[in-house]
């Protein structure tokens, strides 16, 4: 087993027994990963590793995306929506054009979503049920009322 492998195995591993917040946590810290490859990839010259992160990067935020409760996520849900209509077409603008400007701003605008999200992780309790396969991401639950339920979906 390679590096690579190792980690990836490890990554999956702390994935399959966070919680449902972590999980989310874990997303960003992947898309965030993948901006830093492509960013690298800018750098080095290599076209086809760019292309792929910044195509895997978009692939997990079309899921994140796609995953959104409206109906329990209020006006949280409806922003981390319009995040995501903006970030994409920019994304793709970093790719077509190799901007490490680019690339460097959408490292900070995903740092601070995922920032967000690991406060709130911190914040509940350890006890929070896992989950085997997300089934939905809304947005953070505010910081003073965690609003988790069973199903995975968070409550606005």
């Amino acid at each position: 087993m390679d590096q690579n492998s190792a980690a990836s195995a490890y990554q999956q591993s702390i994935a399959r027994s966070a919680s449902a917040v972590g999980q989310v946590v874990s997303l960003y810290d992947t898309i965030l990963r993948d901006f830093r490859r492509a960013l690298a990839a800018i750098e080095s010259g290599k076209v086809e590793t760019r292309v792929f992160e910044l195509n895997h990067a978009l692939t997990i935020i079309g899921e994140l995306q796609g995953v959104l409760d409206f109906q329990r996520g209020g006006e949280a849900a409806k922003s981390l929506d319009h995040f995501y209509r903006v970030t994409r077409p920019m994304i793709l603008e970093a790719n077509i054009s190799a901007s490490r400007d680019s690339l460097l701003r959408l490292i900070e605008l995903y740092q601070g979503i995922r920032n967000a999200w690991h406060a709130v992780e911190q914040k509940l309790p350890h006890s929070e049920p896992r989950l085997t396969a997300p089934r939905s991401v809304g947005p953070p639950p505010s910081t003073s009322d965690a609003g988790h339920n069973p199903s995975g979906r968070w409550s606005g």
